[in-house]
């Protein structure tokens, strides 16, 4: 599939953002973060959501329409994520304006716990619209969801060490030293997930060839002419090839990112307590970038069943 830019960004950025709410709603239900850090925590996950959301559209042809997809949430993972995503702001509104007016504490649990459970929700839809779709048989893979959640959750931890810290008992990133040491589990379990995901994917079989397209399984049939004499949106959109040893590299490059870097930071930042504030900006960096090649990955490797045809 082709890796669009826009569609790459709004999968990492709103990542990132959900993550990061739903890591604040839980530290607010523990009664574990100051009303004017959530609110700032949640203000900055609401932003990111949105930025992501909206780079989405950009991908569609009819930007304008796209409200309405929201209609179709009986059938559609997209229109329920766009739900989920639109009622994750009612929780988180109603939050900051109880941080901002000194309200928090007790209040703020059963926003606290909607936004947690909107949030991975969200993820969750986002997953399905790409699990849900049967020609790419890569995406229907059974750890695509979890590794989304997984990556929503690294990215979001990460994003709130580097803010300062919202999730320490003081509101101070190096309090804790235990949020640095989660982002570097979370990013180990990434990485068994996506090696065991790409190892399935590179051996697995087409979930079509030009034999089973014909009524003929089994059978090598010959091309003698093809289907266009130039490119088309099919093709351009469907048919993006990526060299085995490009991928080899850059499968790599993300581990390394989001799972080894993160790994060596936790170490030091545990070694030597006043490099755990430039250590959590870092690790921050190096998980979002790494989502970001590990999903122009997802997209590139993904090749749709009707690039049989051609």
């Amino acid at each position: 599939m082709n890796p669009a830019l826009s569609v790459i960004f709004f999968t990492t950025l709103s990542g990132a953002g959900y993550g990061l709410l739903a890591w604040t709603g839980m530290a607010v239900l523990l009664g574990r973060l100051p009303n004017a850090a959530a609110a700032i925590a949640i203000a900055i996950g609401l932003a990111l959501a949105s930025v992501g959301l909206l780079s989405s559209t950009f991908h569609l042809g009819k930007p304008l329409r796209a409200w309405r997809a929201f209609s179709q949430w009986r059938t559609s993972w997209l229109s329920r994520e766009g739900v989920m995503a639109v009622l994750t702001y009612l929780p988180g509104v109603a939050m900051i304006a109880l941080a901002l007016s000194g309200n928090g504490g007790t209040a703020a649990a059963w926003p606290a716990a909607a936004l947690v459970l909107l949030a991975l929700l969200t993820v969750a839809c986002t997953a399905m619209i790409y699990a849900s779709l049967k020609p790419i048989p890569a995406w229907g893979h059974r750890l695509v969801m979890p590794v989304y959640l997984l990556f929503a959750a690294q990215s979001g931890l990460a994003l709130a060490l580097a803010m300062g810290g919202t999730m320490g008992g003081s509101g101070s990133a190096t309090s804790d030293p235990r949020a640095i040491v989660a982002v570097a589990a979370l990013g180990l379990l990434l990485a068994a997930a996506k090696w065991r995901y790409w190892h399935d994917i590179d051996r697995g079989t087409p979930a079509a060839d030009s034999g089973s397209a014909v009524g003929l399984p089994g059978r090598e049939i010959g091309v003698f002419e093809r289907p266009h004499t130039e490119a088309n949106y099919i093709t351009r959109e469907m048919g993006f090839v990526l060299a085995r040893r490009h991928a080899t590299r850059l499968r790599r490059i993300a581990v390394m990112l989001f799972a080894g870097l993160p790994l060596l930071l936790a170490v030091a930042a545990l070694a030597w307590p006043a490099a755990q504030a430039p250590a959590a900006i870092l690790i921050a960096l190096a998980v979002l970038l790494g989502a970001f090649v590990e999903r122009w990955l997802f997209f590139a490797e993904a090749r749709h069943a009707v690039m049989a045809y051609y």
